[in-house]
């Protein structure tokens, strides 16, 4: 039996703590503080590790996607660990509107809260596209606003953080600058109304503050990871990839996640465009993308007007990269942006990609794992590696995968590898024959 769905009331909105699932720790944290600003009492969550898969594994139906198990389960996780009043918390989820999970596992975590004895928590669903609504909860342009600010501030932080950490010569001083920032915007963010002309301030003195770390200078292998939203941001979702990448003598690099909102909103134009349906939709869809160009340039511009850090890359170049690789009609899941990302990173410099992908995402494992063999045909000096990531997938498999991937691409760009473990070994003497041989090193 279906049961009705519970809504997030007015009243509810005095005393009830609204749960938030991690994602990127930096972007968040500044977001909940938005949130709380607009009268919305908020906590991000934290827990992680075994208990939050097995909460997963026992409410959801294990051909679930890995990412709504991993939401789901750290959801289950911190409610049942007794910090909370379950009579007193609702719970917040993402609905981008398309075909994918993020519209359409609101309804699997109403399920597992049904079967785990919770079906009276409350469920806020958060989206542009009008799926659902709450009588509690407006998403109001203000609030909009505000969340776009801390997703550029986000993004910016990430990063400057991925082009310090691995050359910082005292050990912790960018997360010590990434963890001041991040407080100090989200506290801005919440004490007062701030204007754009405060968020480009911002962004100078960010960059300038970051540029004035003490880093050596040395050749790093640089690494991109692409893939599905969750798996590619959340350090729950990767087993903290980014860390073991830098610990492996790596620079990361990841395209922002105001990309991926862009993207969302593109799509809007693509709908009328291919199909002639959503005019009105278009027109709004037009003027919030041009907006949104515009905000993602001022940041572009101010890392190149205030340090020598490379840049993001405009999403109008992006988009046009994949050109005569996949069609813009492709947009479930992650869709077009996915391969669109790869060579934005190869078009940057960034020969060696991961890409991230969960169990049960099918549209990732077509436009990721599917694109890969064109795109290398291309450009047959690139390294693409697919990481699966499931609950049976064990990190140490995941990470040996990695580290052949990084024997190779050290090999190429002339760089001894950091690790001296037998499987680093192994793959830089089948490198070195690969490369005698003239043929392109690749994993």
């Amino acid at each position: 039996m279906i049961q009705p769905k519970v809504q997030f009331t007015e009243e509810m909105k005095k005393d009830y703590t609204i749960l938030i699932p991690t994602m990127l720790p930096m972007h968040f944290k500044m977001i909940a503080q938005i949130l709380t600003r607009h009268g919305y009492k908020t906590e991000l969550l934290e827990n992680c590790g075994q208990n939050v898969k097995d909460c997963g594994l026992k409410y959801v139906h294990n051909d679930t996607c890995y990412p709504a198990l991993l939401v789901i389960g750290q959801f289950l996780d911190a409610i049942q660990s007794g910090k909370y009043d379950s009579h007193k918390v609702a719970l917040m989820l993402t609905q981008t509107g398309g075909g994918c999970r993020a519209s359409n596992y609101i309804a699997l975590l109403r399920k597992a809260l049904e079967k785990a004895g919770y079906g009276y928590i409350p469920v806020i669903s958060l989206n542009i596209s009008g799926l659902e609504e709450n009588p509690g909860f407006k998403l109001t342009l203000p609030l909009i606003r505000g969340m776009i600010y801390a997703v550029l501030y986000g993004d910016l932080l990430m990063t400057l953080r991925n082009q310090c950490r691995p050359y910082e010569v005292e050990a912790g001083m960018t997360d010590v600058l990434c963890d001041k920032w991040t407080k100090y915007l989200a506290d801005e963010l919440f004490d007062k109304k701030v204007s754009y002309q405060d968020v480009k301030k911002n962004y100078a003195a960010i960059v300038r503050d970051f540029d004035r770390i003490p880093r050596r200078r040395e050749k790093k292998i640089k690494v991109g990871i692409v893939g599905e939203i969750f798996v590619k941001f959340s350090p729950l979702g990767n087993n903290n990839l980014e860390d073991f990448l830098v610990s492996q003598g790596a620079e990361v690099s990841m395209p922002g996640l105001i990309d991926f909102c862009m993207y969302c909103i593109y799509n809007g134009i693509v709908d009328t465009k291919l199909y002639g349906i959503g005019k009105l939709k278009c027109a709004g869809s037009k003027a919030v993308y041009q907006i949104m160009r515009k905000m993602q340039n001022d940041l572009i511009t101010a890392i190149r007007q205030n340090s020598s850090f490379a840049a993001p890359t405009p999403i109008e170049h992006t988009r046009r990269l994949v050109n005569g690789y996949i069609g813009m009609g492709a947009k479930m899941g992650e869709g077009w942006l996915l391969p669109a990302e790869m060579l934005e990173l190869i078009d940057s410099g960034v020969n060696n990609i991961v890409c991230a992908q969960p169990f049960g995402c099918l549209p990732n494992h077509i436009v990721g794992k599917g694109m890969m063999k064109p795109i290398k045909e291309r450009h047959p000096n690139v390294n693409i590696v697919a990481i699966d990531y499931d609950p049976g997938a064990t990190k140490i498999n995941q990470e040996n995968r990695i580290k052949l991937m990084l024997s190779c691409a050290a090999e190429n760009a002339g760089i001894i590898p950091q690790s001296d473990s037998a499987e680093i070994k192994e793959a830089v003497l089948h490198s070195q024959e690969r490369k005698a041989s003239g043929k392109p090193l690749t994993v």
